[in-house]
């Protein structure tokens, strides 16, 4: 029963969160957004203390739980561990524990956290690591069956769903996120839970919490016929039916080998309460059931309590050329973020702001130093000012969350005139898109020529009231480079 329970809250944990990363309308985040803010190491960034003392609390009275049950990575292993089970029984030994590899990846995080290495925390968090293969493997595939919904509703005059563009946000981050699907797969396929007890540092820093579990897998030794059926099935490799011990900092409470001992020699519990009494006859049988309804009474409460393309034509007649990202000297970052300085500190680049940004705005960065983390850009879109909808799911920090108003007052960058690709000059047209559409009116049309009020109007930028929201860059006319864009700020500032 303990092993049915927890399985059936991993499938939830797991179908649910897959949802959250893959719902690019966003619609779900108002009730599963908290899944992605219980986790580990974004909930350490965004130093949410009731949510890291959850976490604490519950792997101290049942073990890693949560690395069974809440992470989605860990949960994503198991699943191709049990298929690769199902064709080969009883594949798995028993295993000393990597320990100085273990505590160097730890060490690699730590430092990273304090050096604002966002990169480096992005590559090693395990539900970043899910999000980039939910986002980048995953979405596509949900978006086409949502666009071949959205067609057979059009057919019938129906608008219950819209369709989206499939497009290749980052190729660093796809590259990387089908190198670490590849790896861990392979990883899981073979050996199970590797990746977990390896590299992984969250599962670091809570196997060395779980030593101090109240619940553990422990041998009763007078009933073990060493069969060795918990060794063979016993994914983390940290069960030794030989000497009757099992490494806490390893077992993420799976219940796995106690489905398979025939002889009732494995129990999860309290170790203490191994004495036997003086009669053996009068002995009680553990119960089982409750014991486990207890355990998975307890994650469901804990996490409840955490969460309260083809051608483009203009007309049909001639192919629009598609715009080119100008070169920044200085990235933009999202409005919430403050600083790019803030960003790197607490992005873990789990891509979850990309995949809802409704405006495309938003795609993983190919910079070294901010690798996968997200920046703006405005070929398919712009930040329009009435969206926050990146505030609103950020679970680390990196984005803190800012109301409408709020938004239309933050300046993440100031717009800026390229006079050289202005189509007024260089086409003898009249245009001003630019200034119609600028939502803080900090563009005005003046004539080309100071000393002529009837040469050709060309825009003026007033960089006091300009918030970078790169409407203007966005509506340009000029291909494949527009006549103005967006320069970032390192700071941001209220205006």
């Amino acid at each position: 029963m303990l092993r049915k329970i927890r399985v059936f809250l991993a499938v939830v944990f797991f179908a649910l969160i897959t949802l959250l990363l893959l719902d690019f309308p966003g619609t779900l985040h108002h009730w599963l957004g908290w899944m992605a803010r219980i986790q580990f190491l974004p909930a350490l960034l965004a130093l949410n203390v009731l949510v890291l003392l959850a976490l604490v609390l519950l792997t101290l009275i049942f073990g890693r739980i949560y690395c069974s049950v809440i992470c989605p990575l860990g949960v994503m292993q198991d699943i191709i561990s049990w298929t690769h089970g199902r064709r080969k029984k009883n594949r798995f030994t028993h295993s000393k524990a990597i320990t100085w590899l273990r505590l160097v990846m730890l060490a690699v995080l730590v430092v990273a956290v304090v050096l604002g290495a966002g990169s480096v925390v992005a590559l090693l968090a395990p539900y970043s690591s899910y999000g980039r293969m939910a986002t980048n493997l995953l979405q596509p595939l949900y978006i086409w069956a949502n666009n071949g919904l959205a067609a057979i509703a059009a057919h019938y005059d129906s608008y219950a769903f819209y369709s989206r563009e499939v497009w290749l946000r980052g190729l660093p981050t796809f590259i990387i996120a089908v190198v670490t699907f590849g790896i861990i797969a392979v990883l899981a396929w073979r050996n199970g839970r590797t990746y977990c007890n390896t590299i992984c540092p969250v599962g670091t820093i809570l196997g060395y919490l779980s030593q101090f579990s109240w619940f553990k897998i422990y041998f009763d030794e007078d009933k073990c016929k060493n069969c060795s059926l918990c060794t063979k099935n016993c994914k983390a490799s940290c069960i030794d039916f030989k000497t009757h011990k099992v490494d806490y900092t390893r077992c993420v409470t799976c219940g796995d080998c106690l489905t398979k001992c025939k002889f009732d020699a494995l129990h999860y519990g309290h170790p203490a309460r191994t004495d036997k009494p003086s009669n053996p006859t009068a002995q009680q049988p553990v119960d089982a059931t409750r014991r486990a309804m207890l355990l998975g009474g307890a994650v469901v409460a804990a996490d409840a309590a955490l969460g309260q393309a083809g051608k483009k034509l203009d007309g049909g007649l001639a192919v629009i050329a598609d715009k080119v990202s100008p070169k920044r000297a200085t990235p933009l970052t999202p409005p919430g973020s403050a600083s790019a300085r803030n960003m790197a500190q607490h992005c873990t680049a789990c891509q979850l702001c990309v995949a809802k940004c409704p405006n495309d705005v938003l795609r993983p960065s190919g910079d070294l130093l901010t690798l996968m983390q997200p920046t703006m850009s405005y070929e398919r879109g712009y930040c329009r000012p009435e969206c926050t909808r990146c505030s609103q799911v950020c679970p680390a920090g990196a984005i803190r969350p800012i109301d409408r108003a709020e938004k239309s007052s933050i300046q993440i960058g100031h717009a800026v005139w390229v006079k050289e690709n202005c189509v007024v000059l260089t086409d003898g047209v009249s245009c001003g898109n630019c200034a119609r559409h600028c939502p803080s009116g900090a563009i005005t049309m003046v004539p080309s020529d100071p000393d002529d009020d009837l040469s050709p109007l060309v825009p003026a930028v007033d960089r006091e009231r300009c918030i970078g929201c790169g409407a203007c860059e966005h509506l340009c006319p000029a291909r494949p480079f527009g006549a103005i864009y967006v320069e970032g700020h390192e700071v941001h500032r209220t205006i």
